[in-house]
Order: C-alpha cells, then structure tokens, then sequence
C-alpha cells in the first residue's frame, strides 16, 4: 500500500490555488449568506453596537493607551465577517464611516487619538528630480530626450533654467503683492 505522502504529495505543501472553493465552508458563519449585504444597515448594527456602554468603554480605553482608530475598526470589520453578518467588501465600504464615528466619539470624550497605525500614513514622500528623470529614462524614454532636448536648445542659446525657488504659502504671497 502506498503511503500517504506517495499518494497526495508532500504534506507540508501548500493548497492549490482554489483549493478553499471546493470545500464544504457552511459550517462557519462566513460560509453562509451574511445577515446584511447593504452597507448602510451593516454600519447602523456596527455603530448599535459600539454604542453599548460597556463595548463603548473598553474602546475609549484602547484609545487612550494608544491604539489607532484604524486597528479598532479592522478589528470591528474582521469580527463582523467571522460572524457572518456582512460579507469583506461590505465591510470595507464601512471602514471611513465607522472610523470618523469612533474619532467624533474621542473627540467627545476629549481622548487624544491616532488615526492610523503608520505615523506617516498619509504623508506623501516627494520624489526628487533625479529619480523622476531617471524613471521617465527608463519608462519614457521619448518624453525624456524631448525634454532632455529643449534644455540643451535653451542652454546653446545661452538661457539657463531657472533654479526652484522655496515654496511659500499662500499667506507669504499676499504679502508680497500688496
């Protein structure tokens, strides 16, 4: 008789791709239909819920020592999906909805809070010259001689190119031109 390994491959090798359709998932509440597919109702339920005095209370304090907003809310999102009461994607269309909930709910309890986990979550890096011309050279390379081109033309005429100057805000320039 064949062994197990010699029947089904190596045991510690990962599924096949698809491998989770075939399998009879309905003995978990996310292998049912979820109790609400419109978003609207999902986010009333989660937000009922947040409200209750005490679920409200051990929130407050997980912001206090420090917890995002965004932690609490995959959190929320997650466990509503393993409950079976919406499907992933109507919790991700829930996410902004219930984070600015839980942020006005720290704002009325005067709790300082992180919105996201990442400190620099929605800082912005500003790529530098260099990098965009080397990436236009790699990925445009007849954008790049084009440009490459009129600075040379403007240079052989004698023109240099302006150097940037610092950027100023918009109350600096007002200043300026009164």
């Amino acid at each position: 008789m064949a062994s197990i390994d010699q029947r089904f491959g190596d045991r510690f090798s990962p599924a096949p791709p698809g491998h989770s359709l075939t399998q009879d998932n309905s003995q978990w509440p996310w292998g049912q239909p979820p109790q609400d597919a419109d978003p609207d109702v999902a986010l009333e339920k989660a937000i009922g819920r947040i409200k209750n005095p005490k679920l409200k209370n051990e929130m407050l304090k997980l912001l206090m020592v420090g917890v995002s907003i965004e932690v609490i809310v995959e959190g929320i999102i997650f466990q509503g999906f393993q409950e079976g009461m919406f499907t992933p994607d109507v919790g991700m269309l829930m996410k902004p909805s219930l984070a600015i909930f839980i942020a006005d709910l720290a704002e009325e309890e005067n709790i300082p809070y992180r919105l996201f986990e990442n400190d620099n979550a929605g800082k912005e890096r500003e790529m530098d010259d260099e990098t965009f011309f080397r990436m236009m050279k790699n990925n445009n390379p007849r954008m790049f001689e084009f440009i490459q081109e009129n600075i040379n033309a403007k240079i052989r005429l004698g023109v240099l190119p302006d150097q940037p100057e610092e950027e100023k805000g918009f109350l600096s320039a007002k200043k300026e031109t009164e």
